[in-house]
């Protein structure tokens, strides 16, 4: 069940607001993004707030003209979780699940804006999130995620970007236990995670969003897997919700990378997605994900700590360390009750270790 308390960053345990307990892993985030109707411009955002370890930390990138620039500003949180701000970026909760804001104030390197997102559905509820290494979790977090509208405005550099009719992306807020921070000094008897099958998939069409996650394991079982179709509304309880118990999906590999060239999604009941990515490639290293120095609750020291950084097109192709973990933009075709809809949306990425039923083999072999 969720509730408007579930958009603020106080949870305790993966379970919503009202369970509390304490984990030194546990964590609470925000994450953002968004694109133009043409797919010229995509940007992306998270505040992640990590209790046991005293830290929150924040992070902005725009994807303009075939370069990725990232702003990254990390402090010590003293235990307050109601303060929405790191340094230059700054979140205010306006309607709770449903309207927020993204501030990012000038500071010394070429990104700024104010940017407004408009919910389309009520959240997602996704299936808890539970994994185990041996006898040690390795994660167990709950996630909500929605699609809506941009308004507002960016800047990168000289260049100013108003936000307007079109825009759309997608939001999520999670909350649980994951690896955050240092990583442990004694790393479980099996040895630490050598294999990580993930898909996300939110689309945006004209009435409707999708969305179809899977995590497998190395012989392509789901261990937590979700597709759904919701139709643009506000409530949770008007049935504009469908949801889709036998998924699967199929991939073709751009030759000599683990990233995807095409990918279709058989929902059932007449319901088939295609995704094609058009070539648009975002690090999520600029948001901190398996970044070296910039990773999710590392401690950079008393005093607010900023940095902003540049990724080309180059940076970001597969092979460099900084770009395992993508966002790739989509053109996607929803055939549903014999319509095809046409749209936009993100197709993320992260494989590592085999996945039998794609033909992945070794740690990072490339895809045959």
């Amino acid at each position: 069940m969720l509730t408007r308390g579930d958009d603020y960053p106080l949870h305790q345990t993966s379970d919503p607001i009202a369970f509390a307990g304490t984990d030194r892993n546990f964590y609470d985030r925000y994450f953002f993004n968004g694109y133009s109707p043409d797919g010229s411009v995509f940007f992306a955002a998270a505040m992640g707030f990590y209790p046991q370890l005293g830290i929150v930390d924040a992070s902005f990138g725009v994807l303009l003209d075939g370069v990725q620039y990232n702003l990254r500003a990390s402090r010590r949180s003293a235990g307050e979780r109601l303060n929405l701000s790191v340094g230059p970026i700054a979140l205010d909760i306006d309607i709770p699940l449903q309207v927020l804001t993204l501030h990012i104030a000038p500071n010394d390197g070429p990104l700024e804006g104010e940017l407004r997102f408009m919910n389309r559905h009520f959240p997602i509820l996704e299936p808890r999130f539970i994994r185990r290494n041996g006898t040690r979790m390795f994660m167990d977090y709950t996630r909500m995620t929605q699609n809506g509208s941009w308004s507002g405005w960016l800047s990168v550099g000289a260049e100013r970007i108003e936000l307007g009719d079109g825009w759309r992306g997608t939001r999520d807020r999670s909350w649980g236990v994951r690896p955050v921070g240092a990583s442990e000094p004694q790393p479980p008897p099996e040895g630490n995670f050598t294999q990580f099958f993930w898909l996300w998939t939110p689309c945006n069409f004209a009435d409707r969003s999708l969305f179809f996650h899977s995590n497998d394991d190395g012989a392509g079982a789901a261990w937590n897997r979700r597709s759904v179709i919701a139709g643009d509304s506000e409530s949770s309880e008007d049935g504009t919700e469908r949801h889709f118990a036998d998924a699967g999906f199929a991939i073709r590999w751009t030759p000599g990378t683990r990233r995807i060239a095409r990918m279709t999604v058989e929902l059932g009941h007449g319901c088939a997605l295609t995704l094609t990515p058009s070539g648009a490639i975002f690090a999520m290293s600029g948001l901190g994900y398996t970044h070296p120095v910039w990773g999710h609750g590392l401690d950079h020291g008393p005093d607010l700590a900023v940095a902003h950084d540049q990724l080309t097109e180059a940076e970001r192709g597969w092979g460099d360390p900084l770009a395992m973990h993508i966002q790739a933009l989509v053109t996607a075709e929803l055939v549903d009750g014999g319509i095809t809809h046409r749209g936009l949306g993100v197709l993320e990425q992260l494989f590592v270790g085999p996945h039998a039923p794609t033909g992945l083999r070794g740690l990072m072999d490339p895809a045959p």
